[in-house]
């Protein structure tokens, strides 16, 4: 069945422009035929199309459900943007497509990029939220400067991961061995050129510990998709 995403479904009974366009205009579905609609906030929806045309789409809501996220824990990925945006934006898809609640784009003193496209990025994470069948849109935040990122509150686990080689390679541990199954969870990627050790610093004195993915170096946007590959791993191995 058709998925589609709207924020607002139950209390319109409508498709948005575009989900209107696609289902209408692209897929050729009309009155009668039906489709899933999800809110993005858990709730997926059976609905008939009651109306379909160049104008717009409505329909009936037949069924509802809960399609909470299975993991059952909050899990963030605190990232610089990198300087090519097409890896951001398959960054943000992959991760959505893996299972992630908070994505945080972070300024940095050695980041690439000054601006942030949070609108068509959010498109891109509609889409991969219903081609991966969730449920639950991710939080994308604006720009953040690190600093203030790390000046909120979390309760959870924090890990950090930078590349610099002046600093201790023995403090740094396998996220793998480090991290708790089932814990909120938040994880700190630098940008192509790293963290500065100033930020390192303010990281590990609020509580984030250094980690590293293995022996290889990764690229900014490679080493936040294991980061959150490797949560799920723990996890699904877990509970079994």
């Amino acid at each position: 069945m058709n998925r589609f995403y709207c924020p607002d479904i139950a209390q319109t009974l409508k498709l948005t422009e575009d989900e209107s366009n696609h289902c209408v205009r692209v897929l050729r579905l009309g009155e009668g035929d039906m489709i899933q609609v999800v809110d993005g906030k858990g709730k997926c929806f059976d609905c008939q199309i009651t109306f379909a045309s160049n104008k717009g789409c409505s329909v009936d809501i037949v069924n509802v459900r809960e399609e909470r996220p299975s993991w059952g824990h909050r899990i963030a990925i605190a990232v610089a943007p990198t300087k090519h945006t097409d890896r951001t934006e398959w960054l943000l898809e992959k991760c959505t497509e893996i299972g992630v609640d908070r994505i945080i784009p972070l300024s940095c003193h050695n980041g690439e990029r000054k601006q942030f496209r949070s609108e068509r990025l959010r498109k891109i994470m509609v889409s991969a939220m219903k081609q991966s069948l969730k449920a639950t849109l991710p939080q994308l935040d604006e720009l953040t400067p690190i600093a203030g990122f790390l000046n909120e509150p979390n309760n959870g686990q924090r890990f950090i991961a930078y590349c610099d080689p002046t600093l201790p390679c023995d403090e740094r541990v396998d996220l793998a061995k480090a991290y708790t199954p089932g814990s909120d969870v938040t994880i700190l990627i630098g940008p192509e050129g790293d963290f500065s050790q100033e930020e390192i610093n303010q990281a590990k004195a609020v509580g984030y510990i250094p980690v590293t993915f293995g022996a290889s170096r990764l690229r900014t946007e490679t080493a936040a998709m294991v980061a959150c590959s490797i949560i799920h791993a723990i996890d699904a191995s877990a509970s079994k």
